[in-house]
């Protein structure tokens, strides 16, 4: 019989928030449509403060929203650390043909056509935790 090990969440501070966004390359957009959350699989990258994401949903439900959130996490259940964090702000859809056609080279996508958008988030808010087994951390 194995012994359950404590786990506990620290927190993180913004600037460690953006520097785990910088390393990951997967994540969630979550917006809110019909008063339900909607969770999009996505891409990014953190270029110049900002996270550029290209995600399977339609410009049109995502234009004119006054924030977006998106949301990675390296989660191990089996043993070992992990950290979760989310970003926060308001966002423009990328419709510059020639910046646009660089990103869909740069991200890979999983789908193509009306529901292929491109997103640019300034984060205003940055929170995050990592989760550590016991005492450490």
């Amino acid at each position: 019989m194995t012994t359950p090990v404590s786990r506990r969440m620290v927190e993180l501070s913004g600037s460690e928030g953006l520097w785990l966004l910088e390393g990951a390359a997967q994540g969630r957009l979550v917006y809110v449509q019909r008063e339900s959350a909607v969770i999009r699989p996505a891409v990014h990258l953190l270029q110049y403060g900002r996270l550029v994401v290209r995600t399977p949903a339609q410009a049109a439900a995502l234009s004119g929203r006054p924030v977006l959130t998106y949301q990675v996490d390296e989660i191990r259940v089996a043993g070992g650390p992990g950290w979760t964090v989310t970003a926060a702000g308001p966002a423009e859809v990328i419709t510059d043909p020639d910046e646009a056609s660089h990103y869909r080279r740069t991200l890979p996508g999983w789908v193509h056509g009306p529901h292929d958008t491109l997103l640019r988030i300034h984060p205003q808010t940055v929170t995050g935790f990592r989760f550590a087994h016991g005492g450490a951390w």
